[in-house]
């Protein structure tokens, strides 16, 4: 009886049973699993962007009293291209909706967010023309973490709950979450008319609805011969 044999569907195929195929992990790759995994939730580097009230509370995190460095994550990253943990603590305007989307957009696979806070989650008391109504409309969100503002407790909390994802995560499924372009990483990605709808006057969550389902409808241009 050889190693065939143990393997999963015997190992004939890539896709079946193989390191990075469609079927069940290996006895390989269930090891390489755990120990990448391991790495990757013990050393995450956050990427802060804080914006109000919220940011208080994730600095407080890191202070003396709760001491986030006891989780591998002491080191605040404000280079985009190093971070893969983006913490959005605070509300986001619609002028600043691009600048969070390019930050995002440089921070290279693989990567995780936590929208801290009910204005980053839902817009909060900012129900106004002006302001995000949630940051998931522009780019995607892992964990949300309630509050206004949240207590650093619960910034923990929400960092052992993206650990807890990473945990649960596998080599055999990396090509299906995290395919990109090799030269579209760590670029800017946001294209003009993104821009436009990210940007857009008065309040335009109809516009980031359309963005983030892929179904952007594209603006009305001037026919000058109508006139």
């Amino acid at each position: 009886m050889g190693l065939s044999d143990k393997l999963p569907r015997g190992g004939a195929a890539p896709t079946e049973g193989g390191m990075f195929g469609a079927g069940s992990p290996t006895f390989l790759t269930s090891k390489v699993d755990a120990l990448i995994n391991w790495g990757r939730l013990n050393s995450l580097w956050p990427m802060p962007f804080g914006t109000a009230c919220c940011a208080i509370e994730m600095m407080a995190s890191a202070a003396s009293n709760y001491d986030l460095a006891r989780f591998g994550m002491e080191r605040m990253s404000f280079s985009p291209r190093q971070a893969d943990v983006l913490i959005c603590a605070g509300r986001v305007p619609y002028k600043l909706a691009p600048v969070l989307r390019r930050i995002w957009d440089q921070m290279p696979q693989p990567k995780w967010s936590i929208s801290m806070g009910a204005c980053a989650s839902s817009g909060g008391v900012f129900d106004v023309y002006s302001m995000v109504q949630g940051i998931d409309t522009i780019i995607p969100v892992d964990v949300y973490i309630p509050g206004c503002p949240p207590r650093p407790e619960g910034l923990i909390y929400g960092l052992m709950m993206i650990q807890e994802k990473i945990r649960q995560e596998s080599l055999s499924k990396h090509f299906e979450h995290r395919a990109e372009d090799p030269l579209l990483v760590a670029r800017p990605r946001a294209n003009a008319a993104e821009v436009v709808g990210l940007t857009g006057p008065f309040g335009n969550s109809t516009q980031q609805e359309q963005i983030s389902t892929g179904q952007l409808v594209a603006p009305a241009t001037t026919d000058d011969s109508l006139t």
